[in-house]
């Protein structure tokens, strides 16, 4: 297949992309580097540097593609709360163009990444597909109103798609992993401190209604993410638009993930707690068995030790790289 991945330079982007291209698939690129990293490009995949508003239109007009896998997206939950209008028209109306140049251009395949921060605070947890949505930000709003175009759309003009929503992220696959100028998730930020980049890290709140009173999230591998997005767009059918949770099923407390990652590293990694942020909810947790049942996905990656390993292993060489190139200048 000829796919074009939006925002492949990112880290979910770029592994997805690095695995599409090892299946054998004609892969473009278009990012426009906002947040993302040239060198994640794979070798084999055709990139152009743009933003999706301005260049989608042209590029599918050229392309001849059989699919598009929408990765491209603001993505910082605070920041989406002070600049809704920027989240709004960077997310939402950004993925209407692109919606209406793939049905301009025929084509009619897309997965979209999308997220937990739909559902808001749950009620229960493990979270299933058909719990309300109730997002408490514009980052999960405008991930939640894009779904609901898309379900409009695969029912009006026969377009056939997945979302997939997505718990934590983590982890790296081989040299492609989490590399932001604002970094705001717990291991990658845990790990800076055993580079030495953080004095310590922040625990908020430790006295959640959790087994050590800390807050539980579910992280699931990026290696497994990519595998989940590669079964849905070899799956998609015409008029239909499916939606699929993707987690791990387990939960690792913000201590238990400090303490793999001490053990993993061999630093102390200090820890003090602060208050609670509002509105994190105690226990995040995802059933992703629809997901098993109708995509056929299998993560193997689920052990949080495996998780931190390999995001270890890519931290730690991109520290190494940054201190041997400053040793140059």
């Amino acid at each position: 297949m000829k796919v074009l991945v939006t925002g492949g330079a990112g880290y979910v982007g770029s592994v997805f992309s690095h695995v599409v291209v090892e299946a054998g698939h004609d892969v473009t690129i278009l990012d426009n580097l906002t947040t993302g990293n040239r060198s994640a490009v794979p070798e084999g995949a055709t990139f152009i540097e743009g933003d999706v508003k301005d260049r989608i239109d042209s590029v599918l007009a050229e392309g001849n593609f059989d699919a598009v896998l929408h990765f491209a997206a603001r993505s910082l939950v605070g920041e989406s709360v002070e600049k809704p209008d920027e989240y709004w028209h960077d997310n939402f109306v950004t993925t209407l163009a692109l919606l209406d140049a793939m049905r301009a251009h025929g084509v009619g395949n897309l997965v979209f990444s999308s997220t937990a921060a739909t559902y808001g605070e749950p009620e229960q947890v493990p979270i299933t597909e058909d719990m309300p949505t109730s997002p408490t930000n514009a980052y999960g709003a405008t991930k939640l109103a894009i779904d609901y175009a898309i379900t409009s759309y695969a029912k009006a003009f026969g377009l056939a798609a997945t979302s997939l929503r997505y718990f934590n992220v983590a982890g790296a696959y081989g040299q492609v992993g989490e590399n932001r100028e604002v970094e705001t998730h717990l291991i990658p930020l845990v790990l800076q401190v055993a580079l030495g980049h953080r004095d310590k890290i922040m625990i908020f709140g430790d006295d959640w209604p959790t087994h050590d009173g800390t807050p539980v999230r579910d992280y699931i591998h990026i290696r497994d993410l990519a595998d989940a997005h590669l079964l849905a767009m070899e799956s998609n059918s015409p008029g239909q638009h499916r939606i699929f949770n993707l987690g791990s099923g387990d939960g690792y407390s913000v201590r238990q993930v400090i303490d793999v990652c001490r053990e993993v590293t061999g630093h102390p990694i200090p820890a003090e707690v602060a208050p609670r942020r509002a509105g994190d909810p105690a226990v995040l947790i995802a059933s992703s068995e629809k997901a098993k049942q109708e995509l056929g996905w299998n993560p193997t990656r689920t052990d949080l030790r495996t998780i931190v390993q390999d995001a270890w292993a890519f931290t730690k060489n991109l520290g190494d790289a940054a201190h041997s190139a400053s040793r140059v200048r």
